[in-house]
């Protein structure tokens, strides 16, 4: 007696309209570098590439890298995955090579950097009659006397460029500070404190008394969550060449393919099988291998 089954038609008929339903989430092809920088977790060139966490402050439009918060858009210059530091430009700032006025910077309470611990700020053309003293202000709009009203040598060597010598005024009234003493709440409004510009730095490049060599720019630190710990979702997408992002109402994990394929875990699948624009979840692909066993044993079956 030969066993009913459904025919190997059927079954494929049904195997590719499975996979092929519609889903809430459709895919796309993660940019891996902008403006010749690497793009790598936690940042993302669209929704679904990254951790959306950071959408808002790093964004890539026109393969410009912005850094964007309260105070305004500035160019990232660098990011260094390995000690988690990105690095960014104001076109605003005072170096050796020019100064101008500027507003300041500040930090989005919410945005998740801080500022790198060598990162240093020098206020420049501060008033000597301002009340605010050369101080800074906090969140809560209270005063912080960071100023060295001694005159800091770092005063005294960026009054030596000769683009902020023509500022022409004392060495008092230049204030020196390091803003991870404030951490994210750190806020610099330059009208407020009275003064016309300032120059940021992270590195002195290893000559200390030389400001045309120090690294101008700023540092800012950041972590993958509280407790700074890598995805291992991330970590098994990213051997498989995808890039790893989150996605929907509830943030939920995909593994963003080469091939435009989506997938819940990791590419190695998607490689060899592409649906086009459709996630292809992880039950989709064990209920797709149950049903090419049913096709197999059907074959046999016939025979």
């Amino acid at each position: 007696m030969k066993l009913s089954h459904p025919s190997t038609t059927v079954i494929t008929s049904f195997i590719f309209t499975f996979l092929t339903l519609p889903s809430s989430i459709t895919s796309q092809i993660c940019q891996r570098s902008c403006d010749k920088i690497p793009l790598r977790f936690p940042f993302g060139s669209d929704a679904g590439c990254g951790d959306p966490r950071f959408h808002q402050s790093v964004t890539c439009n026109q393969d410009k890298l912005t850094f964007t918060t309260h105070t305004g858009s500035y160019p990232i210059t660098n990011i260094d995955y390995t000690k988690q530091v990105l690095y960014i430009s104001d076109p605003s700032m005072s170096t050796c090579s020019c100064t101008q006025p500027s507003k300041g910077f500040g930090l989005n309470y919410d945005a998740p950097f801080t500022f790198q611990d060598d990162s240093i700020f020098a206020l420049l053309d501060c008033s000597t009659s301002s009340s605010s003293n050369g101080s800074l202000y906090s969140n809560d709009n209270s005063k912080l006397s960071l100023c060295d009203n001694q005159g800091s040598p770092i005063c005294s060597f960026l009054y030596s460029c000769r683009a902020i010598s023509y500022i022409n005024l004392p060495i008092s009234t230049c204030c020196v500070y390091t803003p991870v003493d404030l951490g994210p709440a750190f806020e610099m409004d330059l009208q407020k404190l009275q003064c016309s510009s300032y120059s940021g730095f992270y590195s002195f490049n290893g000559r200390e008394s030389d400001p045309n060599s120090w690294k101008y720019g700023i540092a800012l630190k950041y972590k993958f969550n509280v407790n700074n710990e890598y995805p291992s979702s991330c970590s098994s997408c990213e051997r498989s060449n995808g890039v790893c992002g989150y996605y929907g109402v509830y943030n939920s994990f995909i593994c963003n393919c080469p091939n435009g394929l989506n997938t819940t875990n990791d590419c190695y699948f998607g490689s060899s099988y592409s649906y086009g624009s459709r996630l292809i979840p992880s039950w989709h692909r064990d209920l797709a291998l149950l049903f090419g066993m049913a096709i197999g044993f059907s074959t046999l079956v016939d025979q």
